[in-house]
């Protein structure tokens, strides 16, 4: 599974739930909450009626009832009274309490009923329902009954208050409502809850997609650098915020300093392998010009000296190239160049080695200019080594061959000698700097080695 994946479904599988168990704990707490207000509330309208219902309760004779007293016709006025309140958008349109009064003994002496046409409890007993047995024994009395037991809307809320004639109770006052009557705004408050929910579930998504694009965006870019670093190939680092671009140039400078280290290594190691050649050359030769020599044995050993001198010479500038170029990353100074025209100043300034190795060079240019972005001196520099290296590979008397041709959105440059070729042995090797393989020789001529075919390419 790739990385952006893995961050997206992580970070989705992380907001779900938390967003789930966020959304859900909000909209079960709706309910309890409502229903914590609303006792509240009725607590303090069933302790002002028990205070209104004492006098009345107080003077009514044994099994009677309060149907007549003032108290009971104030109550059914209130429940017959018409309202139209609009409260944060919703419509309140009757008036929901049921208010029952029972005596010292439980009985019911009155009661209003439910609007719904459910008949009044006057006369029955109440003594063994949870809100008035508490409240004659001195506690908190309410409770919370279903009308249909498997129906949970049909709840209602019961919460009663003692009447009491100085401290005596002498009877106990219930206000009840329905749960039904405040389910509307239970249901906008969950809905409101869950809309906003899922508004931030699919905000936090959205922010979670730009988030892991970007990390997987610099990741790649990273990646992508590293696997040219892998390669070998010279790359500027990206350019990354934070810790990203940190570990960029973190990665640049260890691909530097491992490549010093590798590099001064193999040079090392390579200059010393091909400075023992010359170096013991000049130093037999001088220990033989030192004894009595015949002129014409004296002037072979000068002449190898001069010979060797020259080819150190030319290992030191092309070591002093190859430094040049080994630690640059990138063209610096690119101008627009015709490449038909570097190739002829090549051939001009090579022209000199062509006639000592007694080599024919056959140009084919390409019809009409030939232009190309690049850096004027290393472009001479790369075409010099290819002419260097094919007329040192060329037999005497043969030939060299340059062709420039067009091709689909390049220029493609070649030559080509007609020696004998690279051993098989050599194959493999070169690219390796300052490896030297034996250059073809006239007959009579002492064979010898090259700078290099690493260096030379």
């Amino acid at each position: 599974m790739k990385l952006g994946l893995r961050l997206l479904l992580g970070f989705f599988l992380i907001t779900g739930i938390a967003a789930f168990f966020v959304m859900r704990v909000f909209v079960a707490e709706v309910r309890p909450s409502v229903s914590e207000v609303m006792e509240d509330m009725m607590v303090d309208t069933a302790n002002i009626l028990a205070e209104l219902a004492v006098d009345d309760l107080a003077a009514l004779p044994a099994g009677g009832t309060l149907d007549q007293s003032r108290f009971a016709l104030r109550v059914k006025d209130y429940a017959a009274r018409p309202v139209d309140a609009r409260i944060r958008g919703l419509s309140k349109q009757t008036m929901d309490f049921r208010i029952y009064l029972t005596d010292v003994s439980g009985r019911v002496v009155f009661d209003t009923g439910f609007r719904d046409n459910v008949p009044p409890a006057t006369g029955q007993d109440y003594s063994q329902w949870r809100d008035v047995t508490r409240t004659l024994r001195g506690e908190y009395g309410a409770r919370s009954t279903r009308l249909v037991y498997s129906d949970d809307q049909s709840s209602v809320m019961y919460v009663a208050a003692p009447v009491k004639q100085g401290t005596r109770i002498v009877g106990v006052l219930t206000v009840a409502k329905p749960m039904s009557t405040v389910q509307q705004f239970i249901h906008r408050a969950e809905r409101d809850i869950l809309v906003k929910g899922f508004w931030l579930l699919g905000l936090s998504l959205a922010i979670g997609v730009a988030v892991t694009g970007w990390i997987v965006w610099s990741v790649r870019r990273l990646r992508h650098y590293a696997q040219h670093v892998q390669l070998g190939q010279r790359q500027p680092p990206p350019e990354l915020p934070g810790e990203l671009g940190d570990l960029a140039q973190a990665m640049e400078a260890m691909r530097d300093r491992l490549d010093g280290h590798e590099h001064v290594e193999q040079l090392v190691r390579a200059m010393t392998h091909e400075l023992k050649s010359p170096l013991a050359a000049i130093g037999g030769a001088a220990e033989l010009l030192q004894e009595e020599l015949p002129a014409a044995d004296r002037h072979l050993f000068a002449q190898q000296i001069r010979d060797q001198a020259d080819r150190l010479h030319v290992l030191v500038e092309r070591l002093l190239e190859l430094s040049k170029l080994e630690h640059r990353h990138s063209l610096d100074h690119q101008v627009m160049l015709d490449l038909g025209m570097c190739v002829e100043q090549a051939i001009q300034a090579a022209t000199a080695r062509l006639e000592q190795r007694q080599l024919a060079l056959v140009w084919h240019p390409m019809d009409g200019l030939a232009p190309v972005r690049g850096e004027p001196d290393l472009l001479a520099m790369a075409i010099s080594n290819l002419l260097e290296n094919a007329v040192d590979f060329s037999s005497p008397g043969g030939r060299v061959e340059v062709t420039m041709t067009r091709g689909k959105g390049h220029i493609e440059l070649s030559v080509r000698d007609h020696g004998p070729g690279v051993p098989d042995y050599a194959l493999a090797r070169l690219g390796e700097r300052f490896y030297s393989t034996p250059r073809p020789t006239a007959p009579g001529e002492t064979p010898r080695k090259g700078s290099g075919l690493g260096l030379a390419v």
